[in-house]
């Protein structure tokens, strides 16, 4: 029931995946637990037994998911457990579920009414009021907005220029992302909000720094990487040197990010320097379909294909590509000749190349559901 409960109703989709799915997991089995031991012994639960799961919600809410979602979730999950148990009975037992589904309602109502208490509790705590404008800020910043009503709150300063962060995660790594979130939060004068890829984080510029400090204090604060492993997770930066263009430069990093993430750089920086053919590709939205579409004539010829991959890899040079495949250099001519025949662009002419190249660089973004 757990393993079916988790396919059908995941994670917050406004959250990191990687950073909520393990709270997640042991809500819905504190939840599956306390129930039956509820249906079982009919007395409800103590406020002591349902206390993590209130703390649970209390973490959702405190990232920024609103509260009618996080109630939601046991409204679909309770309809869930209910079409499990009617799915899996014997007809006798059928008739037992009437009983059940007043007691399935009674816990429901019960945890939710506990957690919109809590909720309801927190919001006059002053640090869950300014983490709130802090949120509002940033989002205010990052959608155009001016956060006028903040502009002069002496405990709340919004500088004029920031340093745009875009964190793109890989894995299911919880522990690591949220350390990793942590480190940047303690940066004096972020404004930082979670979605679903990661987070994003406005760091104040000082004056006359064109970005580059504040990306060395930045890059000081991530942790060591062991260079035999893959990253695990990518950062997309460009300076904002007004408010005005944070939206813009705030576009660009999701772009960079996604490209780090779908392309699987050694490199955790992305910068738009160093990728300028890369992000001009991942930007054209109506041609990168039909550029990836210009390899499908290789599909069925995996041999070709990944001598072409080396042959760009390499350079463009035959004899790199013969040594690396381990064969003969005119081997190498051969299937490139083949390429031209399949695909119509001959791999040794520099437009043609070029498409070829843009055609692999659209096709990976696409296998990998690039999404800035």
């Amino acid at each position: 029931m757990l393993e079916a409960f988790y396919a059908a109703l995941p994670p917050y989709q406004r959250l990191p995946q990687s950073m909520v799915e393990t709270d997640f997991a042991r809500g819905t089995k504190l939840n599956v637990d306390l129930f039956f031991d509820y249906l079982v012994r009919g007395e409800e639960p103590a406020e002591e037994d349902t206390r993590e799961l209130v703390e649970l919600a209390m973490d959702r809410l405190r990232d920024g998911t609103p509260l009618p979602e996080v109630l939601e979730r046991y409204r679909f999950g309770a309809a869930f457990i209910w079409e499990r148990l009617r799915a899996s009975a014997t007809p006798a037992e059928r008739e037992l579920l009437f009983d059940a589904s007043l007691m399935l309602l009674k816990y429901v109502t019960l945890i939710t009414s506990r957690i919109a208490t809590a909720a309801t509790q927190r919001v006059h705590d002053p640090r869950w009021e300014l983490l709130e404008r802090r949120r509002g800020i940033a989002d205010a910043l990052l959608t155009g907005r001016d956060p006028v009503e903040w502009a002069n709150d002496p405990v709340i300063p919004v500088a004029d220029a920031f340093l745009v962060a875009v964190f793109r995660l890989c894995g299911t790594r919880g522990g690591p992302a949220s350390a990793l979130r942590h480190r940047v939060e303690a940066i004096p004068g972020v404004f930082l909000r979670l979605d679903a890829g990661g987070w994003t984080a406005l760091i104040p510029l000082q004056a006359g720094d064109d970005g580059s400090a504040t990306l060395s204090a930045l890059t000081s604060r991530l942790p060591a990487q062991d260079p035999a492993e893959p990253p695990p997770y990518w950062v997309g930066v460009g300076a904002a040197r007004s408010k005005d263009a944070i939206p813009v430069m705030y576009a660009e990093a999701r772009v960079l990010a996604e490209l780090g993430r779908c392309l699987t750089r050694r490199e955790i920086l992305c910068r738009r320097k160093d990728l300028q053919f890369e992000y001009t590709v991942a930007v054209s939205d109506a041609a990168r379909p039909g550029l990836a579409s210009v390899l499908a004539p290789l599909d069925a010829q995996p041999m070709l294909a990944e001598t072409l991959e080396v042959f760009v890899d390499s350079g463009f040079n035959q004899l790199a590509t013969a040594r690396q495949l381990n064969v003969h250099r005119n081997t190498v001519t051969y299937r490139l000749s083949r390429v031209h025949e399949l695909t119509g662009l001959d791999p040794h002419r520099p437009a043609d190349a070029m498409t070829l190249s843009a055609a692999r660089l659209a096709r990976r973004l696409e296998s990998a559901a690039f999404a800035p």
